[in-house]
């Protein structure tokens, strides 16, 4: 009975040891699904913690021994308190998300080409475990892709998860939400989506995250981008 305590021992320690390495390594993988053909690259990735989201796509990250506030790249989420815009519509669902799924998080930071945008912020893919969080977004619907050249790593893959999300009618993609019907001809949208037409006779219309916003007069305003679109309005070419 000895020899087979001492055997029993050593056993039930491993197993304990493996199953807290396991609980460890699923709460940093998060809840989120793994896309099919995204994994993290080996190496080149900075190590994080989340101290603060401040919305959907933009959060306090302690990274390389100081406070980030840190961009998500690729990926726009509604407002929830913009100073002009105000809070848009399924901002603070986007927002709740966020927080839900990172605050307090340890966190995998990806660079592209361009490190920092014109506000100082750090711009970077988000992984935790094996799942990009920015793809995540677009894909549960809360968040629409925006694409800034020269950081374009995974540009085709969100614009394939955005379809697929306005496909199924995901998130702010809902179509029975009142919210999407809404004119923005008048006073309502005014500070949110311009619409541009060309001297070439192209409409275009620009979100805030347009390098072109500030310096659009608008012949239109909008409330949502699906609405720009259903008016024959197209995103410019550098945010595709």
């Amino acid at each position: 009975m000895r020899n087979r305590k001492k055997w029993v021992q050593p056993w039930l320690w491993l197993w304990i040891v493996l199953l807290l390495v396991g609980c460890q390594s699923g709460e940093s993988a998060g809840t989120g699904e793994v896309v099919e053909g995204l994994k993290p690259p080996a190496q080149g990735l900075e190590e994080g913690r989340v101290i603060r989201v401040i919305d959907g796509d933009t959060a306090v990250i302690e990274t390389g021994g100081k406070k980030e506030k840190v961009r998500f790249i690729g990926v726009n989420t509604p407002e929830t308190n913009h100073p002009k815009i105000g809070v848009e519509y399924y901002g603070k669902e986007a927002s709740d998300y966020t927080k839900d799924r990172l605050d307090g998080k340890e966190v995998r930071l990806e660079l592209d080409v361009e490190k920092r945008d014109r506000y100082g912020r750090l711009l970077a893919y988000l992984w935790m475990g094996d799942e990009l969080f920015n793809a995540t977004l677009v894909k549960e619907g809360y968040a629409r892709i925006m694409t800034v050249p020269p950081n374009v790593k995974y540009q085709e893959t969100f614009l394939r998860l955005e379809r697929e999300a306005r496909k199924k009618d995901a998130g702010l993609w809902r179509k029975e939400d009142g919210q999407e019907a809404k004119t923005g001809q008048d006073g309502d949208c005014v500070g949110k989506i311009k619409g541009n037409i060309n001297r070439k006779g192209e409409k275009i219309y620009h979100t805030r995250m347009s390098p072109q916003y500030d310096e659009t007069k608008p012949e239109r305003w909008f409330c949502t981008e699906r609405e720009a679109e259903e008016a024959g309005f197209r995103a410019p070419a550098n945010a595709r």
